[in-house]
Formats: structure tokens, C-alpha cells, sequence
């Protein structure tokens, strides 16, 4: 049965339109089942696996009630990580196009408070945010919520799971009570339910999308000694060979561990675990998201609200011991249309949660061997991109074509060698061709950016 267009919703001419430029032609499941609700104002409950399309689901609600006239916060959505909340505004502001000056303004931590309390004082529509940092600005009585509408707690277990949810409370507390409330969770444990129920009223319960196609993720089991799932690691990224990999550790030692011999090795791998502070998390996550790293090695809290797109494969070293954080891991590949691979070791102790993963699915494990696979002695895969380090960014009044033209300008580097460019308050990220990054860096020693010398480093 084909998906409903988002012309049978009654949304306006404008928002349809911009619906259309964006490439949302048809309602992914968890859209159709959730917006009709939505867009009547009652709250929700939905249930639905990682990139699914929810973000435009609960956006396309809170502009239907938004009025861009009145320069007040009226919907606050509350994000687990810095990252999904910022993944989250972005969308919002796209979704935003079509209803004119719409300011979705970002709270969050693990940056300095000082600019986003400035960027408050001027007013905003809609607030996207992490708790910690709303609840410190609410403490501070700093942020008003008096006039919220619209309410959104988004990845609600990873809340839980991550200890939040005590200030979540709070927060919903200093909320009116009149509002609407759309929770939405890949998984619903009973530490979410005793809560919603007197978050939510009379909610629209959701359910969709929670596990995933064999033929959407190609699955492969993988049996292995405990003290080779090393090697066998690198043996999986040189047989496969994915552009870019996600490879879940449940320590964080074993994170670091994992992350030097892959490196030893030859592959381009980068560790992100929780003893990494904001500045270096977002260092990692750049490279990764702009080539210059290939194979992340992460720990389930420390991934928890990455939103990577076109994630070619992702491996568990070592297996989740809930059946539903293994099916959240390996939803971070095949994404919305695309195809995924998910490669599991299994240790012959773990089989017993093999099991369990096996029974949740509804469907038999796809086991097989190692020994069939190629040995990874020439088979490393190095990430085509090393990252330049603008020691500038928004603060410094740098944008993105002011990097690129100095790069290409008095720098003389070819512009196809020069990859992603983001741009963030204290500091730029650029991506350049590997083969001649470290030479352009020892040739430039200083970046030249609208008369102003900036200083700039390799990762």
C-alpha cells in the first residue's frame, strides 16, 4: 500500500509547498499515523525506531499551533544530547520556511550559557534544549514557560537511561498546565509510564517502525573467542569494507582499547566515550560526519542522540545485553529508505543473550563465519578526508564561503580537494583531501580570512 501524501493533511498551501522543496513527497508510517492526532491537538504517545521521520512529525505540529505574530516561547522540546538538540532545531528551521520569522533558539549544554541567555533576552518561538541547561536557566528564573503550547519530549528512554528524567519532571512542572504533550521513545519501559501518565492526557497511543526488516538491515551473527573480538573486528571492516562504520563497546576502556589497535592497524578510527569532555566529543563527531574518520568506536550512553545519515554498517564487538538496545544500535544504519548492515560478535558465553536478541526480533539469527572472510593485512580502509582546524568561527564573524575562498585564493588549494565545512561559534572545521592536507597545513602555517590572520591545525 503506497503512504499517504501530506496533501491529505490540513496543512497550509505555504507549508505544503515547502514540504515539496524539501523532498517530503509521501508520510513515512510513524507520520501517518501520528499527524492526523497531532494536528487536532491531542497528545501522544508514539513508539518509533531511530530515523524514522519523527522530527518532522512533532514539527509539523508545533507550527500548526504556532503564531509567528506573538513573540513568546510557545513549544519547548526537550532532547537528551547537545547533538540531537541542535539536529533538531535545524529541522525545525526548515520546517519553519513556510510561516515566515520563526526564531527556534537552542539551550544546551556543554557550551557557555553567556550566548544563549543573550540570544533569550531578544525572544524566541520555539525552544529545542538539553535538560540540565533549561532547568539551570528556569532555576535562575532566566527562562519563562508560562506560555508554552506545545510540549515535546523527544527520545524519552534515553532520557531515563542517561538520569535525566528527574529534571525532565521539573520541567514539565513549570509548564501551564493546558498544552499539548507529544512523547516519542523507541522503547517505552514502565520508568517512562508511571510518569506520562500524568504528563499526558488521554493520549493517542503510536506503535510503529520499533523493529527493522531483514531487508532494510542485512544482519550477520558472528561467533568469535572472547580475546580475538579485536581482530575480528578488523577482519569485518576489511571484508565489508563500509565507507563509514559505528562500532558499539559496552566499556569504555574497551572503547579505547579497540580504537588503538583499529588504528594500529591502519583504519581511521576515532573513540567516543563518556570520560571525553564537549570540546573533544565535538571535535570527533566532525571528523566523523565529514570523512576524516571512518570507523567511530562508541559506547551505547556516549552515541545515545547521534544522528549520523548514511551510516554504511555498524558492529557490536560486544553484544547489548537488552534486546532493544541491540535494535536501537543497529537502527543508526539503514535509515529512513536506505539499506543498513549490522554485524554482531558473539562470544560462546553471550550466546544466551543471542538468544534473547533472537526471540525479540521474531526471526532466526543469521549466523555466519569468519573463517569465509578475508584477512585484513592489506584490507585497512583509510578515510578519504583529514580535517582542518580554524582556530575562528561564528564569534569571529567567519562563514563557510569566507573559508573557502581564502582556501582556494591565497591558499591555492584546488577547490575538489576541500570537503564539508562547518562552522561553529569558536571554532571552523574543513575538510580536506587527505593526500594533501598535511603539506597545505606546513605550506600555509597561517589562514588568511578577510585581512585577519587565523591560526589553524590538523586533527
Amino acid at each position: 500500500m503506497s503512504s499517504p501524501a501530506f496533501s491529505t493533511l490540513p496543512l497550509s498551501p505555504a507549508q505544503l509547498a515547502n514540504l515539496t522543496q524539501m523532498g517530503y513527497e509521501a508520510m513515512t508510517p510513524i507520520q501517518a499515523e501520528s499527524l492526523p492526532a497531532i494536528l487536532e491537538g491531542r497528545d501522544l504517545i508514539a513508539q518509533a525506531k531511530t530515523g524514522s521521520g519523527k522530527t518532522a512529525a512533532f514539527g509539523l505540529g508545533v507550527l500548526h499551533r504556532l503564531n509567528p505574530a506573538r513573540f513568546s516561547i510557545q513549544a519547548l522540546v526537550i532532547c537528551p544530547t547537545r547533538e540531537l538538540a541542535e539536529q533538531v532545531a535545524i529541522e525545525l528551521r526548515r520546517l519553519a520556511r513556510a510561516h515566515g520569522n520563526v526564531k527556534v533558539l537552542t539551550l544546551t549544554g556543554g557550551a557557555s550559557a553567556r550566548p544563549q541567555i543573550e540570544s533569550l533576552a531578544h525572544g524566541a518561538h520555539i525552544i529545542v534544549g538539553t535538560p540540565g541547561r533549561i532547568l539551570d536557566l528556569l532555576d535562575r528564573q532566566i527562562l519563562d514557560l508560562s506560555g508554552v503550547h506545545t510540549l515535546v519530549l523527544d527520545e524519552a528512554d534515553r532520557m531515563v537511561d542517561m538520569g535525566f528524567f528527574p529534571d525532565v519532571v521539573d520541567i514539565v512542572n513549570a509548564c501551564p498546565v493546558k498544552r499539548q504533550t507529544l512523547l516519542f521513545s523507541a522503547t517505552y519501559p514502565a520508568t517512562i509510564r508511571d510518569d506520562a501518565d500524568r504528563f499526558l492526557n488521554d493520549p493517542v497511543r503510536v506503535t510503529v517502525d520499533t523493529q527493522h526488516t531483514e531487508v532494510q538491515i542485512e544482519q550477520h551473527f558472528f561467533e568469535v573467542d572472547d580475546e580475538y573480538r579485536y581482530q575480528a573486528t578488523a577482519q569485518l571492516l576489511g571484508h565489508y569494507r563500509p565507507e563509514s562504520a559505528l562500532a558499539f563497546c559496552n566499556t569504555k576502556a574497551q572503547c579505547a582499547q579497540l580504537t588503538d589497535y583499529l588504528r594500529a592497524q591502519g583504519f581511521s578510527a576515532l573513540a567516543l566515550h563518556g570520560d571525553k569532555d564537549q570540546r573533544d566529543r565535538d571535535d570527533v563527531l566532525m571528523q566523523f560526519s565529514n570523512q576524516s574518520c571512518n570507523v567511530l568506536v562508541a559506547t551505547d550512553v556516549a552515541a545515545r542522540g547521534l544522528d549520523i545519515p548514511l551510516l554504511g554498517a555498524v558492529i557490536n564487538v560486544e553484544l547489548a545485553r537488552d534486546p532493544q538496545v541491540h535494535v536501537h544500535r543497529i537502527g543508526r544504519t539503514g535509515r529512513v529508505n536506505e539499506n543498513g548492515l549490522a554485524l554482531s560478535l558473539c562470544a560462546p558465553q553471550e550466546k544466551h543473550v543471542a538468544e534473547k536478541i533472537e526471540a525479540y526480533q521474531g526471526m532466526p539469527l543469521r549466523w555466519s563465519k569468519l573463517s569465509a572472510l578475508k584477512r585484513t593485512s592489506d584490507h585497512a580502509v583509510q578515510a578519504p578526508m583529514a580535517t582542518l582546524l580554524v582556530l575562528g568561527g561564528k564569534k569571529a564573524k567567519l562563514r563557510p564561503g569566507d573559508l573557502l575562498g581564502a582556501l582556494t585564493g591565497e591558499g591555492g588549494v584546488d577547490p575538489s580537494k576541500i570537503g564539508k565545512i562547518n562552522v561553529t561559534e569558536q571554532v571552523s572545521y574543513v575538510a580536506l583531501d587527505r593526500k594533501i592536507a598535511h603539506a597545505t597545513v606546513r605550506r600555509l602555517g597561517m589562514l588568511t580570512v578577510k585581512g585577519k590572520n587565523q591560526r589553524i591545525k590538523l586533527l
